[in-house]
């Protein structure tokens, strides 16, 4: 693959890079600097990349290896509550996310990211796999287990409306 090929494929995943990384990360300015860090990596690493096939799925790896290098400098990992008071800071409105969004963001992280990949991103079981170093069966298992435990949060959410 050639900088220029990866330059386009840059600009055509830069949704998908900035939803995985705030599915991650909390705010857009680590978002940013995951993004910005991810891409210098891809560019310095370019050769290493075996088959041009796996293209996004690499860069997606090393974005996601980013952000986990962020939240380890940074040493903090944020409730949905914390998440929720930032966003009112940031941009003074308050918060009314959809009681699947919130279930969403409840599950642990192990869960949470493949269904973000899976959903949100369009990427199939083989591509998660190989972005999260994970059999296949591992990420069917994961997705299954993430239904089930929304299910069944969404479903004890409804007792109380």
């Amino acid at each position: 693959m050639t900088k220029e090929q990866l330059g386009k494929l840059i600009f055509s995943s830069e949704r998908q890079m900035y939803a995985t990384a705030k599915s991650i990360l909390v705010n857009d300015e680590d978002c940013a600097d995951a993004i910005q860090e991810a891409i210098v990596k891809a560019f310095s690493k370019i050769h290493t990349l075996r088959n041009d096939n796996y293209a996004k799925t690499w860069l997606i790896r090393i974005l996601i290896n980013e952000c986990y290098t962020l939240l380890r400098k940074a040493n903090r990992q944020l409730s949905l509550e914390d998440k929720n008071a930032i966003w009112e800071r940031e941009t003074g409105e308050k918060t009314d996310y959809s009681e699947l969004y919130r279930a969403v963001n409840a599950l642990k992280e192990e869960l949470r990211l493949p269904v973000i990949l899976y959903y949100v991103e369009d990427f199939n079981i083989r591509e998660i796999a190989q972005i999260l170093d994970l059999t296949e069966g591992a990420v069917q298992k994961r997705l299954a287990r993430a239904r089930e435990k929304l299910r069944a949060d969404l479903r004890g959410r409804e007792a109380f409306v």
